[in-house]
């Protein structure tokens, strides 16, 4: 980094974070409430500072350089690490926070619950930003936590990390979704006409962490045919229709499907236990005024699950 005259401030890393998040000086300048003029000034004067040219000219308009890239990532965790040392434990407002909040959690998690978080999150957050980050088994969500890189893991784990605090979001039970023209859905399957039936199974969505029905079955010395074996969870009902094909799931997400395809949820032979949905966050966010209001939102999705699974015709 080259000496310069004016130097590093929260003012320049702010002006550094909006200009690569616009790639256009006269958006950013209107994002700052500033001229165009004086925002063109800052970034030859950030330029000079890191020596590098940090946007460049490409197709369609100025795109960030590498270490722009880089920086970003940096700059956007110290702002916010500096907003965290500033601000007053009770001065945290959602209405007025421009925070980005980042949950990773399964895709297939919570069609109709989740909706219902969003509708109040932005009723009571309009500002700031929300990020919904896809668990899999090369995302190391530990390392995300302690680094700030998200903030909360909602998740169903048999054993989630101990180190981690945790919530129950609340229980579900497992059943098994089929088509309406499966033999299954005429007459009840024994455990062996279950376990020798063509599945549909989720492959494993995080690193030495198994989902509670592969956990349950390997514990009960028993296996099913896993023929069909997909990464996109909430694909699966689609490959049901017109097939032999079985998909164990729980009863909240089977019952959303079956409003919409030609499906029908059975009891399933195997008497799985009841699967506990939480949230996982680290320490240092524990003590946070903004990440507890953040942690009690999500919280709030446990009563619209129960309104939702209690509306008239279900």
């Amino acid at each position: 980094m080259r000496n310069v005259e004016n130097p590093l401030s929260a003012f320049n890393l702010k002006v550094l974070c909006t200009l690569i998040e616009e790639r256009n000086v006269t958006r950013a300048a209107r994002r700052l409430a500033l001229s165009q003029p004086a925002t063109s000034l800052l970034l030859k004067q950030l330029r000079e500072i890191f020596a590098d040219p940090l946007l460049v000219r490409g197709e369609g308009g100025m795109v960030p350089t590498e270490r722009a890239l880089l920086l970003r990532e940096t700059a956007t965790k110290t702002l916010a690490d500096l907003n965290e040392i500033l601000q007053h434990p009770d001065d945290f407002n959602p209405t007025s926070t421009r925070q980005t909040f980042t949950i990773a959690l399964p895709d297939h998690m919570l069609p109709l619950v989740f909706n219902g978080f969003m509708q109040e999150f932005r009723k009571k957050a309009p500002l700031a930003r929300l990020v919904l980050r896809a668990l899999g088994p090369d995302y190391d969500f530990e390392g995300a936590l302690a680094s700030g890189l998200a903030d909360i893991v909602i998740s169903n784990w048999p054993s989630p990390p101990p180190h981690l605090r945790r919530s129950v979001l609340f229980e579900d039970q497992f059943v098994c979704l089929v088509d309406r023209q499966h033999a299954f859905a005429h007459r009840a399957p024994s455990v062996e006409e279950y376990l020798t039936a063509d599945h549909i199974a989720p492959s494993d969505y995080a690193i030495a962490q198994r989902g509670v029905v592969e956990t349950h079955l390997s514990a009960m010395k028993m296996q099913r045919e896993r023929r069909v074996v997909i990464s996109y969870f909430s694909m699966a009902p689609y490959l049901l229709v017109g097939t032999d094909l079985v998909f164990t799931v729980t009863r909240h997400f089977a019952e959303h499907f079956v409003r919409i395809l030609p499906l029908e949820i059975i009891e399933s032979p195997v008497d799985y236990p009841r699967v506990q949905f939480y949230q996982l966050w680290h320490e240092r966010a524990h003590h946070s005024q903004m990440h507890r209001w953040f942690r009690q939102e999500v919280a709030a999705m446990r009563s619209a699950w129960g309104a939702a699974r209690s509306a008239p015709g279900e």
